[in-house]
C-alpha cells in the first residue's frame, strides 16, 4: 500500500475518531486542544507501539549499522525531501528556497550518489526543509484543532491536509517494485526514530507531563515558522 493511500485513511479515520470524541471534552480543555480526551489516548497507543516495537528496533540499528552508513541513509531521504521542499518554496512564492533546494537536489543526486553524500552542504547550499502545512498556513489556513494521529503522532487538522498531500508527493512512492518500496518505507521510519534516539530520553526525563509538553512544543514550533515567514513579508498573517 502506498504512503499517500494509508496517509489519506489515517487522517480520515482520526478525524472521524476525533469528531466523535469530542461530546467527551470539558468546559476546561484548552481552546487549542479541544480534543484532548482522544488525542491522550492516541499518544499512549503510540507510546506503547513505540516501546514495543520502534525504540527496541531503532535502537538495534544505531548498535549494529556504522555511522558513515547511517549517515548515508540519512542524507539520501534528506535528499529526496528536498525536492519537495522546492516545490512547496514556489508555491509560497519563495524563489530563494525553492531554487537553493532544487539545486542541493540537483547537486547530490548527481555527485552525491543519488543523495548518499551531502555535497550540496560542502558547498555551503543551505536547506530549508518546508511541507505542505507550512505551505497552507502561509495562504492564511488557521492550523485548527490539535490532532494526534496514530502512528504519525502531533499534528493539527491543517498539518493533517498537509501530510495526506506530502505523501502524495513522496517520491518513494513512486518505486514500482513493492518489496523495494515497502523496504524504503522502513527504512526511513527506522531512520528518523534513530535519530529521535536522544530527544526522547531528554523529553522523558524532563517532561512532568509528556502530553502537555509534546504538544505545545508541537503548535508553537509550527507557528513560529508561520510567523517567520510574515516577518520576511512572506506571510498573509492570520494562519493561527
Amino acid at each position: 500500500m502506498k504512503s499517500s493511500t494509508l496517509s489519506l485513511k489515517v487522517a480520515l479515520a482520526a478525524a472521524t475518531l476525533a469528531l466523535a470524541s469530542g461530546c467527551a471534552t470539558g468546559p476546561d480543555a484548552n481552546p487549542r486542544d479541544p480534543l484532548e480526551p482522544f488525542n491522550r489516548g492516541v499518544q499512549r497507543f503510540n507510546d506503547a507501539v513505540d516501546e514495543a516495537v520502534l525504540k527496541p528496533v531503532a535502537t538495534t540499528y544505531v548498535d549494529v549499522t556504522p555511522s558513515p552508513v547511517r549517515t548515508g541513509v540519512t542524507n539520501f531521504f534528506g535528499n529526496l525531501r528536498d525536492l519537495w521542499s522546492s516545490v512547496n518554496a514556489a508555491l509560497q512564492l519563495r524563489p530563494r528556497e525553492s531554487a537553493e533546494n532544487l539545486m542541493r537536489f540537483g547537486v547530490n543526486t548527481t555527485f552525491g550518489l543519488a543523495g548518499l553524500l551531502d555535497i550540496a552542504t560542502e558547498m555551503g547550499i543551505p536547506r530549508t526543509r518546508i511541507d505542505f502545512g507550512q505551505t497552507l498556513g502561509r495562504w492564511g489556513v488557521g492550523s485548527g484543532p490539535y490532532l494526534v494521529l496514530p502512528f504519525f503522532g502531533p499534528s493539527s487538522f491543517r498539518d493533517t491536509v498537509g501530510l495526506v498531500v506530502d505523501s502524495n508527493a513522496d517520491l518513494v512512492g513512486d518505486v514500482d517494485r513493492v518489496a523495494n518500496r515497502n523496504s524504503l518505507y522502513t527504512l526511513r521510519v527506522i531512520d528518523t526514530r534513530a535519530g529521535l534516539l536522544g530527544a526522547g530520553n531528554v523529553l522523558e526525563g524532563a517532561a512532568l507531563d509528556k502530553y502537555s509538553f509534546t504538544r505545545d512544543f508541537y503548535l508553537n514550533r509550527r507557528q513560529s515558522q508561520i510567523d517567520d515567514m510574515i516577518d520576511k513579508g512572506i506571510g498573509l498573517g492570520n494562519g493561527e
